[in-house]
């Protein structure tokens, strides 16, 4: 299946795990609670998911469209929150200077953790807005692919940033085309 760009709350259907709901979305999987088997990680491009359409849904589940509805705010409203990313070992208590060309001027010392978390907080704003923007009911698909690219290449633009992280899985990653990653 081509890669789905799907929002939080999408319910889902996966041929090995069963009906699932997103509950959380990465850069390239999607975190899906699952009836049977719980909690997964699963791929955009994995062939094994399908998206359930409401039309194909019986009639005892579309009653509790209501709750839904209210999980759904939630799970928006609580989406914001940033997850803990560590920063890389090497930096743990690091400072950046800013000096300017003027060495009459004063530089500007900054903790690298405080610079570290205003690019985390940065990071989870660009996939917030990327889950609006693929969850909008206003927006024709090619409006969200265009949207799509120029998070895309947001993302591309702040791979500077990954040597700051500790884990690999946190990384911006931009167009897989393009520049070479750190």
């Amino acid at each position: 299946m081509d890669q789905l760009l799907l929002g939080i709350g999408t319910r889902l259907q996966h041929s090995q795990h069963g009906p699932g709901v997103i509950v959380a979305v990465k850069y390239a999987t999607y975190i899906v609670s699952f009836i049977n088997v719980g909690v997964k990680e699963i791929d955009k491009t994995d062939s094994h998911l399908e998206e359930i359409f409401p039309e194909n849904v019986s009639a005892e589940i579309e009653t509790h469209s209501d709750i839904e509805k209210s999980l759904l705010k939630i799970l928006r409203l609580w989406g914001g929150l940033s997850e803990n990313v560590p920063l890389g070992e090497k930096w743990n208590k690091g400072t950046m200077l800013l000096q300017p060309f003027d060495k009459s001027l004063k530089p500007k010392e900054i903790p690298i953790s405080d610079f570290f978390h205003k690019i985390v907080m940065l990071r989870d704003r660009l996939r917030v807005l990327e889950q609006n923007i693929n969850s909008s009911k206003n927006l024709s698909d090619e409006e969200k692919v265009n949207l799509q690219q120029y998070i895309t290449r947001c993302y591309g633009s702040l791979t500077t940033f990954n040597l700051l992280f500790r884990d690999k899985e946190h990384w911006f990653v931009g167009d897989k085309g393009g520049s070479s990653q750190e």
